[in-house]
């Protein structure tokens, strides 16, 4: 099987060391492709896309708290296809090294709805699902100048379910996935009028 992967993180504006009094505004982008072929030739490729902003406000050094979100697509070719939405809130303590280094976790909890669509002989069906997620992801910050810098993170840890509207079907899922997968963004950190 071979895959290609490629994660790509980036925030428009986002936090450098939480400085009392100012405003975080950013976002992810992500984006993987795999495609697969078995024994007999046969193939079918999977795109994942995912969009994810945030918005939040440093209330105290160090500390943030704010609302973000996710809008996600996992298609199949063309026969499955599963669009995922979040939002919720998060809170954020950022703890700097020097000038050029800095670290922080996030800690957020949630609303997630999915809608599942399955194409056979050109029908559709289709399948919704809500629930709540919980996630705690640590990341490093480098500073090139003025509070503009990257974001690094390997993954974190998480706790999802969703429950099917339409039945008593139900999934749980813990994910612990340090070093699974690399993030980087771009941050910048606004302060506001006192």
């Amino acid at each position: 099987m071979k895959k290609l992967f490629l994660t790509g993180a980036i925030a428009f504006f986002g936090l450098a060391s939480a400085q009392k009094n100012t405003l975080l505004v950013g976002g992810n982008i992500a984006y993987s492709s795999t495609k697969n072929t078995d024994a007999l030739s046969n193939s079918n490729t999977t795109n994942t896309f995912e969009f994810s902003p945030t918005v939040g406000y440093q209330f105290a050094d160090h500390w943030t708290a704010g609302v973000n979100a996710s809008f996600g697509t996992n298609k199949i070719s063309d026969a499955y296809k599963v669009n995922t939405d979040k939002i919720g809130g998060f809170v954020r303590y950022a703890q700097p090294f020097n000038e050029t280094f800095a670290i922080y976790g996030d800690l957020g909890i949630g609303y997630q709805g999915q809608k599942a669509t399955q194409t056979v002989l050109n029908q559709d069906f289709v399948a919704k699902a809500n629930g709540m997620y919980v996630q705690f992801t640590p990341a490093l910050f480098i500073n090139f100048k003025n509070s503009f810098g990257l974001n690094f993170n390997i993954g974190g840890i998480g706790y999802n379910n969703l429950n099917d509207k339409n039945s008593d079907a139900k999934s749980s899922t813990f994910d612990f996935s340090f070093g699974k997968s690399i993030n980087i963004g771009i941050s910048k950190n606004f302060g506001l009028k006192k």
